[in-house]
């Protein structure tokens, strides 16, 4: 259901996991009471446990504009403080590239002035390309608060 909200608030430097695996909400809520994490849910259900209190945040329906809307006001998010620093696909912090891994990036897709970075964990190299301008444009539309959240319906 977050998917789309996990990977911005890992391309915004946050520290995010995605629970994908079909855990059961209990022991999720365990690992973020464990790990000092918050639960990020749509599924209204998780509120019945008590292990939610104080880590679960029940997220209404909308699009990600609107839910990081929520999450920003919520949790006083810097949206770009440190963007950029995590892998996208695995939330690994990014390391500085090394000459070998520029090899598998497209020659015309870097400047040559632009420092690359690299995931230690799944090798990808992430560059500054159209990609990385549209998301960067989204975070800082989020970071100038000009979203407004899903208005609550009785």
């Amino acid at each position: 259901m977050l998917g789309q909200l996990c990977r911005y608030l890992r391309a915004a430097g946050y520290d995010t996991l995605f629970a994908n695996n079909g855990h059961q909400d209990h022991m999720l809520l365990q690992q973020c009471h464990d790990e000092g994490r918050f639960f990020l849910t749509q599924d209204r259900l998780v509120r019945e446990h008590k292990a939610a209190r104080g880590i679960a945040l029940i997220l209404p329906q909308g699009n990600t504009d609107q839910l990081a809307a929520i999450l920003g006001t919520h949790f006083q998010l810097d949206w770009l403080g440190q963007s950029f620093t995590r892998c996208l696909l695995d939330n690994t912090p990014l390391l500085a590239a090394d000459a070998a891994s520029v090899a598998s990036v497209p020659l015309d897709a870097v400047r040559p002035d632009e420092a690359l970075t690299l995931c230690p964990a799944c090798g990808r190299v992430y560059w500054q390309g159209s990609h990385f301008k549209r998301m960067r444009a989204r975070l800082a539309k989020w970071q100038a608060g000009n979203v407004q959240p899903p208005s609550r319906a009785g």
